[in-house]
């Protein structure tokens, strides 16, 4: 009997340490089933479910960039986590169905920890599917100011609706930085291989708060410019990794029918 199996995708993917996380935890629980890395292109999403659905092997998928907004489209329903965030990270089945889902939330709140947030500003670098659970954790934690630096204020229209007022576009750039007690990248800058972080933002950390919290969601390289550049100005710098395992434990849970190991 072949194994069960789930996967990550996106475009691309082979950065993604998905796999090794969940495949350790399949071995450790002796479980028949594997998970692997599978690239897809925009182009190509609606013809890779629809494959997918059809194969009984099939567990689900985790989604990364830049497939977290479409992918909502395509599945039959989605969790209220998913619906209120309006992005999807995590594909399941349930019976019949495929059940769009969103733990990136979760992954973000192991991040951000004690970090302060409630009556601060906030900075989002990026407007995009990975942004949506880091607004809705800011706006939980009762931030006062969250402001979404895109390049195109357009694209930050749907997230500045969710709370008018609390949540604002401003350009990509270094000003906004100032005062904030959370910065958080929510874009593929500084992946290694991939667009560098411009300089402005990097050379405005030190303007953030001095208790700031930097949370890179890149985690290849581990310590990437804008992590670096946050320690050297003297603030928590949090890798991506405490995050990616935050978001994988909910999604396993969902596939695998058994609680990662901690």
């Amino acid at each position: 009997m072949p194994d069960v199996y789930a996967e990550v995708i996106g475009d691309p993917v082979a950065h993604s340490l998905s796999p090794a996380i969940h495949t350790r935890w399949i071995a450790a629980l002796g479980l028949h089933a594997r998970y692997e890395a599978t690239p897809v292109t925009p182009e190509g999403l609606p013809t890779y479910l629809a494959a997918r659905r059809a194969d009984p092997d099939w567990r689900g998928c985790n989604v990364t960039s830049p497939h977290k907004i479409a992918i909502a489209k395509l599945v039959d329903r989605l969790t209220s986590a998913a619906e209120r965030i309006g992005a999807v990270n995590c594909v399941f089945r349930d019976g019949d169905a495929l059940v769009g889902d969103n733990s990136d939330i979760t992954g973000i709140a192991a991040a951000l920890g004690s970090a302060e947030i409630a009556g601060r500003k906030t900075v989002i670098l990026g407007p995009g599917g990975a942004a949506a659970p880091a607004v809705d954790h800011l706006l939980e934690q009762g931030a006062a100011d969250i402001v979404l630096l895109a390049r195109d204020p357009d694209r930050a229209a749907l997230l500045c609706r969710r709370a008018p007022g609390r949540v604002r576009a401003a350009p990509f750039a270094g000003e906004e930085i100032v005062g904030a007690s959370v910065v958080i990248n929510a874009t593929p800058l500084g992946l290694r291989g991939g667009m560098p972080m411009p300089p402005a933002i990097l050379a405005a950390l030190p303007s953030a708060a001095p208790s700031a919290t930097v949370l890179d969601m890149v985690y290849r390289p581990e310590r990437t410019p804008l992590l670096a550049s946050a320690e050297a100005a003297g603030l928590r710098a949090v890798t991506g990794m405490v995050m990616l395992i935050g978001q994988a434990r909910p999604s396993f849970a969902l596939f695998f029918g058994r609680s990662a190991p901690v």
